[in-house]
This record gives C-alpha cells, structure tokens and sequence, in this order.
C-alpha cells in the first residue's frame, strides 16, 4: 500500500500548489493619485482601472504603516473607505479630521482584502493653525543638582514647517534649545521655590503658541517619584476610529499626568508615535500591545505566547536610582465574551467557566502569571504592576450584592487567578464596594447590545456594561486614588467619530503612594 501513500501525497501537493491560484489572482487593475500630498479638510483624488469590475470592489485609507491589509488578509479597519463600481474611473476619499502624517490607499476586491492594484502612499498635512496640544502639563521630575533633559518638541500640532521654540519664562536653571529640549541642573533651592516654565513654539508663517509647563524638583535623597500614576488604555485600532484621535489621545494622557501606561490595539506603530510626541521612553511589542513611560525603561521582554496569540509584554521602569517597577501588560483573547453568555445565553456558572477555558483567557492569564512568579517572589523588593484590557469582568463585581443578570456569584478566572497570585486589584483597593463605584470600563460607546458573539441582536437590548480593564498590582506600593476616565461625554456608535473621547473603552487610571 506504500505506493497508495505515495500517490495520495503527490495529489495532495498538486492540489495544494494550484488551490492558491484558484482562490486569488494578481492585482492586474491601476490605482493612482493625483497629488501624493494634501492638506486635511481637501479629498484625496484616485484614479482607477481594474479587469474585474463589481459592485463591492472598494478602496480603503489606512495608516502608514498599521491596519492595511498588506497581506491581503484583516488587520484593522480603515479610516475612510469608499466602493468603486466600474472597471475604471474616478473615486476620492475624505481627509477631515485625519491626523497628519502617512496614509496608503488600498483597491480592493468585494468587500473583502484582495488586492486589485498595488497601493499607493499619501501625506496628509495639517490646515489647523499652530497649537499646543494641551496649554498647560507638567514633564518628568527634576532631581536637584543633577542634569536633567526633556523635550516638548512633539508636543506642537499644526503647520509644524520651520518649527522652533524659545522659554518666555520660567525658573533659571532651566534652559529650551529651538528644537524643544529642555535641560538645566537646578539647585536645592529650587525644589522650594517651584515656578512655571512658560514656552513659545513658533513656525515658518509666525504664527505662534505658548504653553505653561510643570517641572517639579526632588530634593537629593528623596524619592525622585513619591507618586506613580499607572494606566490601563486600549486605543481602538490606535485611536483610527475617531477624527483626531492621535492629538485626542496625547490630549488625554497630558492631562492625566500619568506616568506608565500599559497599551492595547496600537498597531504596529502607535507606541513608538505616543512615545516621541511625549518624549518618553517606550516598548512596542508586535502590533497590539505596547508600554510608553515618563521615565527610563531599562529593560523589555518581548512577549508572552498563549498558543498562536502574543498576549503579554513586560518592561522595567527606573523610577530613581534605587527603585524599579515591573509593569506586566496584557491583551486577553475576546471571543467568546462571557457577559453575553451570562446575560444572553443563561448559561450556567459551569458552562461559563467551561467557555472562560475554550476562549483561550484562562490558559492565557494561567501562562502570564507563570512568566510572573520571578518578578512576583521579588515583588516586596521591587513592585509589580500588571495593566490591561482582559476582555472579562472580575469575581469581586460579581456578586450576590450586584446580581448581574441573575447570578449571585461567578468566579471568574481572569480576576480570580491574579489574586490567587497575590495581585491585587487596585480599583476595587479604592472603591470597595461594587454596587456604589461600579467603574465600568465596557463601553462608553456601546449602549445597545448590536449582535455577534452568537447572539442576535434583540430590540433595545442594552449592552451588559462591565469592568475589563485593569490595574493590579503587588509590593509596596500603596493606593490613593484609581478612576475609570473617558473625555467629555461620548456620543453612542455609529455617530462616534467627532467624540473627544477616542476610545471603546474607558482608561483606568490608579494614582500610588510608593513609600
């Protein structure tokens, strides 16, 4: 029979080497576009031509680099899209609201992701006038008597050609080049005299924004950073889903002061951006998880694998010359959601552990904290953060007191294994009581329960709105504060795009004491 065998593999590799040929063709169409730059607000003009003309072919606007399908496979969504009907013609696709930078413009082929034509790039500059993007922040702490450095530089939105800056006031230790780095040593008695740093940005046309900036200066031998303040924030295909989402994210983390932040859905290029528009240090892991931090990174592993998923990455952050923190940060497997088969499905709670494990969550979370335990047993000496969107909700909100959706009590092992492990919830720290501070971070924008998941939509069906996202914590550290923030007042799906707010979820925020 081994010739039966040999004859089974040779159809096999046949079939397989022409299966491919079959199911795709080349991109044999033309797309091009009329200027490889336009100024936001204008359309970008294309022309087009493809053999293989029909009503769902379409073109797609993606970040350069990020969401496109360069594969020919789903990534991300694009941030403008529009169909292409004939076997050729003209087509344009709005620019409003884009932030500046880099785009390609993808034909594709019946709502799917094959290509029809090779793509092509364009440069979207900004028709905004010159602007900080927040008036007023605070940077990095100053140690007395030691050089310090910091930059504003990526700070400024608008017409950036020729852009310089200038201190129009401010403490004298401190000094800003025209390219926006700040520098200076500042003396003991500064730390008892604190005073704004006030900057000017100025470009090419003379238009001109100031900003009041916050430096704060540590006496030697104190702690360089007596407060920490820890993030939890899920871009939404890196902030693509709203107008201005860059500038609208960079907004919010300025005003949060925030110090570390764990990232999820930043593409492939979002943490780096974040971080030099900040001037912070960063660590990009594939394209969906990502830590930025106001202070040195001094060390990164690359990824958690749980099964064919990255679902963790681990930094070390050197708050001052004696002390570390180890932020963990996690993206959790999504499908299938357990409030929806809590809710929807009326599953019981063993059915619901039971799909907790088939989601790949359970696994997920059991072989991030295994990858935990050295940093874990070290946790007294150098504290442990662990950040992320987990995609379910915590035992210690569901409870006989909450009764969500009829159920006393669900164990859920995403929130239950980390305490297992000694981590601690430090919302929950805050607000203990889930009925009065329910600190929902699932979603802002989901109202209305829309389908999928395996359930159908039912008329006014509210989206069970949970807690996912999270900040736990081990070692010395101690909560003051913990928020789940949103700017503004979101506007519900699908008329989100000019929210101030450019997420899905809510960030969490925890403020620590940290001696």
């Amino acid at each position: 029979m081994r010739w039966l065998k040999s004859l089974v593999i040779a159809m096999f590799v046949l079939l397989t080497s022409v299966i491919p040929a079959w199911a795709s063709a080349a991109p044999d169409g033309t797309l091009s576009v009329a200027s490889a730059t336009v100024r936001g607000g204008e359309p970008i003009k294309l022309s087009y031509s493809t053999p293989r003309p029909d009503p769902t072919n379409w073109l797609g606007l993606y970040t350069d680099p990020g969401d496109g399908p360069v594969e020919e496979k789903y990534v991300g969504p694009s941030v403008r899209w529009t169909y292409i009907t004939g076997g050729s013609g003209e087509a344009t696709l709005p620019t409003d609201g884009l932030e500046p930078g880099d785009y390609v413009v993808f034909a594709l082929a019946k709502d799917g992701y094959q290509w029809l034509a090779t793509p092509v790039k364009v440069r979207v500059i900004s028709d905004a006038p010159l602007h900080f993007i927040a008036d007023a922040f605070d940077l990095r702490n100053a140690r007395a008597l030691a050089p310090y450095q910091a930059k504003v530089g990526g700070l400024v939105r608008g017409d950036t050609d020729g852009l310089t800056f200038r201190k129009v006031d401010g403490p004298k230790w401190i000094n800003v080049s025209a390219d926006g780095e700040v520098t200076g040593t500042p003396h003991v008695t500064d730390s008892l005299r604190p005073a704004p740093l006030r900057v000017e940005a100025r470009n090419a046309r003379a238009e001109t924004s100031t900003a009041t900036i916050g430096v704060e200066v540590r006496r030697p031998g104190h702690d360089l950073v007596p407060e920490l303040k820890t993030m939890s924030f899920n871009l939404w295909h890196s902030g693509s889903q709203v107008d201005g989402g860059r500038e609208k994210e960079l907004r919010f983390l300025l005003q949060s002061d925030v110090d570390v932040v764990g990232l999820q859905e930043t593409n492939a290029v979002s943490t780096r951006e974040l971080a030099e528009s900040l001037g912070w240090d960063y660590h990009q892991a594939g394209t969906d998880l990502g830590v930025i931090s106001r202070y040195p990174i001094v060390e990164r592993k690359a990824h958690v694998d749980s099964g064919p998923l990255s679902v963790a990455t681990k930094v070390r952050v050197r708050l001052d010359e004696r002390r570390e923190v180890v932020v963990w940060n996690v993206h959790l497997g999504y499908n299938p959601y357990g409030p929806y088969d809590a809710c929807f499905g009326k599953l019981t709670q063993e059915e619901l552990l039971a799909k907790e494990e088939r989601s790949g969550r359970t696994p997920q979370i059991k072989a991030v904290l295994q990858e935990m335990r050295p940093d874990l047993a070290a946790a007294r000496r150098t504290p442990v953060l662990l950040t992320g969107d987990f995609n379910a909700p915590s035992h210690l909100d569901w409870t006989k007191a909450t009764s969500r959706c009829g159920y006393t009590t669900v164990p859920w092992p995403t929130s239950v294994l980390p305490t297992q492990a000694g981590l601690r919830d430090s919302y929950r720290v805050a607000h203990p009581n889930p009925v009065t501070s329910p600190g929902i971070t699932w979603s802002p924008i989901y109202p209305v329960f829309t389908g999928g998941y395996g359930y159908d939509p039912h008329k006014g069906e509210p989206e069970p709105q949970d807690r996912i996202d999270f900040v736990y914590y081990a070692g010395p550290l101690h909560v003051t504060d913990s928020k789940a923030l949103v700017e503004g007042t979101p506007t519900a799906v699908p008329n989100h795009r000019g929210n101030a707010w450019s997420s899905d979820h809510a960030a969490v925020l925890t403020t620590f004491r940290t001696s």
